[in-house]
């Protein structure tokens, strides 16, 4: 029998463990020093007893200073042929500028892309090094590396020279008014400038409808008809808990609500409440069954008899395959068509996103968590920046305060603004139960007890990737191939994780997608064997999604009431409603 007395030593001894944790965590910005500290002992001793790599890297640096020198001997005697082509990202574009293109400014940037591909030859492909500490590595020195890039000093950037030199160093004065007001924000907690020209209610979340059912979770928004006669399954729409429901019914234009309302179909969408302290102990199973279930029960009472398009974005995408994967287990067969929005299945290849997952890294969040009972907004935006810390760190120091010009906020970058945060429970759950142990591609997550099988979903599935996604790569995406065994119609667009998903159909926007449908039939294709298979076409993925939504829906028919005041779901006020408000 174990001594109670035992029991309140331990918790208090973990108690302290977790104070200290998060004491560091906010100095570190969540990230856990043992997990960075992990992987370059790994990495480091690795490489101590790897000769030939050594050699390579020798031979590597001797190979760029003769050719640098060369390079500069060229320059200096008005040679410029014979220049360095270095290896870099398609969507690195800090040194694309003409003024770039000029000694010493291409001197400058060449020297330091050879250095950053040296470091990342150094830091990749040495034998005996874990995969996951290798990426980390990689990633680590990459950020450091990046933050003494010439394009972030004044003395090495042409383009903030240029600027100083035609405006007399004015850029510099707005750039220090700039910076003083975004930090006069940031410790107010106010939102970006510009933020305050979108309002949701007055230009954002302007869709027509009414919220009919709220409990401790969500707010179920039904949208107001805008044609005659509708399809007579209606859509249920379940956005990703980490962000504000109104990515898909941004400014009119950029509604996919809209866009689906308008097309004839009756659309609900689930609006997740932001969680505070008292939340801490929601878990994955309250988002199921306080959200996606609680909901289909609602919508089968205002639309009954109707079977129901499930949609998911993101998390909630996760979610909606978890709640169809139960539902088949449980012969619940209200659902017409599963539809994920930039949604993972599958979690072995999570993309940058994972260099922040491992036993060490989720031990220190849940450390930072259990002291406040959520994940703060600040900690999740700043993961995400660090994985695009070039487009979203560097270019705006250059830009809002070397350059002293503000880019013009739009929908999209004020509705990231307005972030959530995650309930301790859930979060924990989350990494590791999907994450860490990737227990529902392996048949062994729970639901109310039983595992799930994303094999028992049979209905039609429609999948949305984004070329340039960083939260939910596209070839991860696409092992939901892998994982069910129905008809599949996948399709890859343009843009990132957001962007490409809010993609409206445009005349004077460059927008692409691939697509095709998988049958159950069909032989498995790698994702890249398809990507070169599948041809582009041009526009948005909407109307496709659209078309395909209503092949596979029953005839029209008059649309619903809103609510259903004899079941006890009267509408209790107009959208967006009141969580989406809270923050």
């Amino acid at each position: 029998m174990i001594d109670p007395q035992w029991e309140t030593k331990q918790e208090k001894a973990e108690a302290i463990d977790r104070s200290l944790q998060a004491t560091v965590g906010k100095l570190t910005h969540g990230i856990s020093p043992a997990a960075l500290m992990l992987a370059f002992f790994d990495w480091y001793f690795h490489l101590l007893i790897h000769p030939a790599k050594q050699k390579e890297l020798i031979e590597l640096a001797h190979e760029n200073m003769i050719h640098l020198a060369n390079q500069l001997v060229g320059h200096l005697q008005g040679d410029s042929t014979g220049e360095y082509s270095p290896i870099t990202s398609p969507q690195d574009k800090r040194f694309t500028g003409k003024t770039w293109q000029q000694f010493p400014y291409t001197f400058l940037y060449e020297s330091f892309l050879m250095l950053q591909n040296w470091w990342h030859i150094a830091s990749t492909e040495v034998r005996g090094v874990n995969r996951h500490h290798e990426e980390v590595v990689d990633f680590t020195i990459r950020q450091i590396l990046d933050m003494f890039s010439p394009s972030n000093s004044v003395l090495t950037n042409p383009e903030v020279l240029q600027a100083a030199n035609e405006q007399h160093g004015e850029n510099f004065v707005k750039g220090l008014q700039n910076f003083f007001d975004d930090l006069r924000r940031n410790l107010a907690g106010e939102p970006p400038a510009g933020a305050e020209n979108f309002v949701v209610g007055k230009n954002l979340a302007i869709t027509p409808g009414k919220v009919i059912y709220r409990n401790s979770l969500i707010e179920l928004i039904q949208y107001s008809p805008t044609t005659d006669k509708v399809y007579a399954e209606p859509v249920l729409i379940t956005p990703a808990w980490i962000m504000k429901y109104y990515i898909l019914d941004l400014t009119p234009k950029h509604s996919l609500v809209k866009y689906l309302v308008k097309k004839g179909h009756t659309v609900f969408i689930i609006s997740w409440k932001n969680p505070k302290k008292k939340d801490r102990n929601l878990g994955m199973e309250d988002y199921l069954n306080l959200g996606i279930m609680s909901a289909l029960n609602v919508i089968s009472a205002v639309v009954p008899k109707r079977k129901i398009h499930l949609v998911g974005y993101c998390l909630g995408g996760t979610l909606t395959a978890i709640a169809a994967a139960a539902m088949a287990r449980d012969n619940d067969n209200r659902l017409a068509s599963m539809t994920l929005l930039a949604a993972q299945t599958d979690f072995t290849e999570p993309g940058e996103l994972g260099l922040f997952i491992d036993e060490s890294q989720i031990t220190f969040l849940e450390s930072i968590m259990q002291e406040k009972g959520y994940l703060d907004t600040h900690q999740m935006a700043g993961a995400f920046q660090l994985l695009r810390s070039n487009d979203l760190i560097w270019s705006r120091l250059i830009h809002d305060y070397l350059l002293g010009v503000r880019k013009p906020l739009t929908d999209l970058m004020a509705w990231n603004a307005d972030a959530t945060r995650m309930p301790y429970k859930m979060h924990s759950q989350y990494l590791r139960r999907l994450f860490l142990r990737n227990e529902l591609a392996e048949g062994k997550y729970m639901v109310n007890g039983k595992p799930v099988a994303l094999t028992d979903i049979s209905i039609p599935i429609f999948v949305v990737a984004t070329e340039r996604d960083h939260v939910s790569p596209w070839h991860s995406v696409f092992k939901i191939n892998l994982l069910t065994t129905g008809d599949i119609t996948f399709a890859l667009t343009s843009g990132g994780h957001n962007v490409g998903i809010v993609s409206m159909p445009s005349k004077t926007t460059k927008r692409y997608y691939r697509i095709s449908t998988l049958k159950e039939s069909d032989r498995f294709i790698d994702a890249d064997s398809w990507y070169k298979a599948t041809k582009p076409k041009d526009g948005s993925w909407w109307p496709a999604f659209e078309k395909w939504l209503s092949a596979h829906s029953g005839e029209k028919t008059d649309p619903p009431v809103m609510g259903n005041e004899k079941e006890g779901y009267v509408p209790l006020e107009n959208a967006p409603g009141t969580y989406v408000l809270a923050k």
